[in-house]
């Protein structure tokens, strides 16, 4: 099935440390559908990844406003999951998407930042295993699948569930925003 992401834009948060193919893969199958994909770090110049993939940041996340884009993907890697929900600025960006009702995917440890933004309780969704217990701690719940969609909130646990996390995450944001949306 072919998929018309044209005149989206999808918003990638990281820094240093991404896992790689977990911002790449999602990059790509979203611009193949048509998207405009814009990367917003707390970092300026450029993010590498932990296995050397480097990508120019378009937008400082302290300016960037989630209200001109259609979706979030928050990759993984453990340095840069950290680094993220220690900024306040990626943590207020993240939690604008739920408060407008708007698709997110997270992938392995980018689920940190989502007990930071305080929009898991209730939720199910996966995340890489050692995550388990601070998402259980944070009021989710937690289940061992390749990839989990809880109302515009999609997840996967590793690289390995990407082909899976990607064509679950296109049609999330193909469907859009919704109303009923609960944090």
């Amino acid at each position: 099935m072919t998929h018309n992401l044209s005149g989206k834009s999808v918003a990638f948060l990281l820094t240093d440390g991404y896992e790689d193919s977990e911002l790449t893969a999602p990059w790509d199958a979203v611009t193949a559908a048509g998207a405009t994909a814009v990367l917003i770090s707390p970092a300026g110049g450029s993010v590498a990844g932990k296995k050397g993939h480097t990508q120019s940041v378009d937008q400082p996340v302290s300016e960037s406003d989630a209200d001109v884009f259609h979706a979030l993907v928050l990759p993984g890697g453990v340095i840069n999951a950290d680094h993220l929900r220690m900024d306040a600025d990626a943590v207020a960006f993240t939690r604008a998407f739920f408060d407008q009702h708007k698709p997110v995917g997270v992938i392995c440890h980018g689920a940190w930042i989502l007990i930071e933004a305080d929009v898991v309780r209730g939720r199910e969704l996966t995340s890489y295993p050692s995550l388990k217990t601070d998402l259980v701690n944070a009021g989710a719940r937690w289940v061992d699948e390749e990839v989990v969609v809880d109302d515009k909130l999609v997840s996967s646990r590793t690289p390995d569930d990407l082909p899976a996390f990607c064509a679950k995450l296109i049609e999330e944001i193909e469907h859009g925003a919704r109303a009923g949306h609960t944090e």
